[in-house]
């Protein structure tokens, strides 16, 4: 039914931590330009609890934590839920309501770490006890320009409270005066947030005491509904009542090989370029005869398909890291097959002893190369077809010629490192780390140590400075899959009730027709490096960015055809210098930080100020390219995670020593120390990382 009146927006905040919530509303315009002019009404629950809110029964207590969550600091899992809440027909989020949400018509997602209270002049969020640090922040105005007005962009309507109570008011004008005055006067440089959002909602990112999680994958991960899970068990029920337990089920696809940086066969995908001195398996020849099917599937009945486990180890050399010893193991039999010192090309500047388990002395007298090594092994994973028989009696037109055996498996953990190491392309694959799960869900990929004392019960990588043992890593991989192939697939995962949001986007049929339909909701990733191979993998589109120009560019031409978008400006950060280069795989381990390492000063205004206008000009683009009733919301993500980082290499430095034998005089002389004092401060460092924000507006 069509509406001609305003939008009403209504909020309920309450005084103080435990008073009643006080209503408020203000009407506002969703859009001076919409001529069907629908009504959406949102209001945020305050949670204040009742007039028994004092009385100490059990039924009132579980009220008032249920009206404390509810009042609760956002997480990325709340904002993921508003979102499929909008455009996917998921369930309403129990921290903000909306009203009339079908008249929403896109959701356009930015995460922008690096915009801090300090930097917006907000209020630092209270640190006391007695303090609720879940409450909105009210946005200061910026300071009036020349003509007497402040700033304004019209068109838009912020999803937060519009009128903050007195109390609350007069804390915020006394904490704002506070604050640091070089900080303050970088507001009017980014006017984009003020003169757009009433308010800001504090998160918390994902986490523990010691560290914090992956926003990206809290946001782009959940869980799926109870009818999908059921969906999903009948299926699974199905597939391991019709399917023999076999180690072939485990292979990897093409999708999961190209989402896990593999380097993918040019018979199976035009995906990979393989450099100078690389090689590949040969493709496996289809089946020639009627009878050679069969004879293939008699093979695997028989275990006859090969499969090897496999580990390398790598040197240091002036070109990066280079193989310097593999080692392969017959499944089936636990025998080793192969096991070779690998001479680098170039000279070696780090043996890596305590990782590679090489020293000097091993490799002094070897002479193997990697070309050799590769011949070897292709021989062993497509071996040719066994001669014909000189004494048969059948005639040779008569006679199928002698099938060559299928193709062998290769198993490892983090496989697509071994094969990088060995410049080698394969097509059939089993990964431990990605058969079995990590506690906290993908994409993050257990260690094979830990995997092995989960499921095995077996301690190994126990050498210290002794470094690793091929053979020893290799076995584990080859006992880890049978007990996978024993288990069954449901064996060893963990949160296998989790899916991409993309998933359940794509599931979606839209509101009232206006969207999704057969393919679900459209959505696109844009965002700095390849989103393809990480969390955009299953989006609809996805544009792979190498600035924050390009990453509004992308936005600006996916906005007009895609219901979600979601993309990422770190300019901001990377000025700030909370975003530091990823070593790469052949550079050697960095050395902790010492004690009295301290976390560098920020950028100077002459720095800072540029990136903050860079910033609120990609923002005014964006906004300005939405199409009307479209959502904006803006995150943070987190805090500053330098210190915390920091700290984390310490505590890793100090615990890794330990686990090697050094004595505690020992790693006090080399600068590594660990204290209760630095464990407190590590939980603080935490605390404050993992605080963010999150601006909410339809315009």
């Amino acid at each position: 039914m069509k509406r001609s009146h305003a939008e009403l927006v209504g909020a309920q905040i309450p005084n103080n931590a435990g008073d009643e919530a006080v209503p408020t509303a203000k009407k506002q315009k969703t859009d001076d330009d919409e001529s069907e002019g629908q009504e959406a009404l949102i209001q945020e629950p305050g949670g204040g609890v009742g007039s028994n809110a004092n009385e100490w029964t059990k039924v009132e207590k579980r009220k008032k934590k249920k009206a404390a969550k509810a009042n609760g600091c956002s997480g990325k899992e709340d904002i993921r839920d508003l979102i499929i809440h909008i455009v996917a027909d998921g369930p309403p989020p129990n921290w903000l309501r909306i009203d009339n949400a079908q008249y929403i018509q896109k959701v356009v997602t930015l995460l922008v770490p690096g915009l801090t209270p300090e930097l917006l002049s907000l209020p630092p969020l209270p640190t006391s006890a007695t303090s609720n640090p879940n409450l909105p922040l009210a946005i200061p105005l910026l300071p009036r320009n020349p003509v007497g007005n402040t700033l304004s962009l019209s068109g838009t309507t912020s999803l937060t409270p519009h009128s903050i109570p007195a109390t609350l008011s007069h804390t915020i004008t006394t904490s704002a005066t506070k604050a640091d005055t070089n900080a303050a006067s970088m507001a009017p440089h980014i006017p984009f947030i003020a003169t757009t959002f009433t308010t800001a909602c504090p998160t918390r990112a994902p986490g523990d005491q010691t560290r914090m999680h992956s926003v990206l994958s809290s946001f782009f991960n959940g869980p799926v509904s109870g009818e999908e899970k059921k969906r999903r068990m009948v299926v699974r029920a199905r597939e391991e009542a019709t399917m023999k337990p076999s180690p072939t089920q485990y292979l990897l696809t093409l999708e999961q090989m190209i989402e896990n940086s593999y380097p993918v066969p040019s018979y199976m995908a035009d995906v990979f370029e393989k450099p100078e001195g690389w090689v590949e398996t040969p493709q496996p020849v289809s089946p020639s005869s009627p009878n050679a099917q069969e004879k293939e599937n008699k093979w695997k009945q028989k275990g006859q398909e090969k499969i090897y486990a496999i580990d390398c180890e790598m040197c240091l050399t002036e070109d990066g890291k280079e193989l310097t010893r593999v080692c392969l193991i017959d499944y089936y039999s636990g025998i080793v097959v192969y096991d070779q010192l690998v001479k680098p090309q170039k000279p070696i500047t780090d043996y890596l002893t305590k990782y590679s388990g090489i020293t000097e002395e091993q490799l002094a007298p070897v002479t193997t190369t990697l070309a050799q090594v590769q011949q070897h092994i292709l021989r062993l994973l497509s071996p040719p077809a066994p001669a014909p028989n000189p004494f048969s009696t059948a005639s040779s037109s008569s006679s199928a010629p002698p099938q060559a055996p299928p193709t062998a498996i290769l198993l490892g953990h983090s496989l697509e490192s071994d094969l990088n190491a060995l410049k080698l392309c394969h097509p059939k694959c089993i990964d431990t780390a990605i058969i079995y799960h990590h506690p906290r869900g993908r994409p993050l990929k257990p260690a094979l140590k830990w995997l092995t004392k989960k499921w095995i019960n077996r301690d190994i990588q126990t050498r210290g400075e002794g470094g690793h043992d091929p053979e020893e890593d290799a076995r584990a991989c080859l006992d880890l899959l049978k007990k996978k192939v024993e288990g069954g697939p449901g064996f060893g995962e963990f949160r296998v009730d989790f899916e991409s949001v993309f998933e359940r986007m794509g599931r979606a049929t839209g509101r009232s027709g206006r969207m999704g339909g057969a393919g679900g909701v459209k959505s696109a990733v844009v965002d700095l490096g390849n989103p393809a191979t990480l969390h955009g993998l299953k989006a609809t589109t996805c544009i792979g960015c190498k600035s924050d120009d390009e990453v509004v560019a992308g936005v600006l031409d996916v906005v007009q055809s895609h219901q979600f978008v979601f993309g990422r400006l770190t300019g901001l950060a990377n000025v700030l210098g909370w975003i530091t280069p990823k070593p790469s795989p052949d550079s050697p381990p960095a050395a902790p930080p010492s004690p009295t390492t301290r976390i560098p000063s920020p950028p100077p205004p002459d720095t800072l100020i540029p990136a903050l206008q860079s910033l609120n000009s990609h923002l005014k683009s964006i906004h300005a390219s939405l199409p009307s009733r479209t959502a904006l919301i803006i995150f943070t993500g987190h805090s500053d995670p330098r210190k915390m980082s920091m700290l984390n290499q310490r505590k890793s430095a100090f615990e890794n020593g330990l686990k090697s034998g050094k004595t505690m005089e020992q790693m006090r002389t080399e600068g590594i120390v660990w204290t209760t004092g630095d464990a407190r401060e590590l939980e603080e460092s935490v605390e404050r990382a993992r605080r963010g924000l999150m601006f909410l507006g339809v315009k």
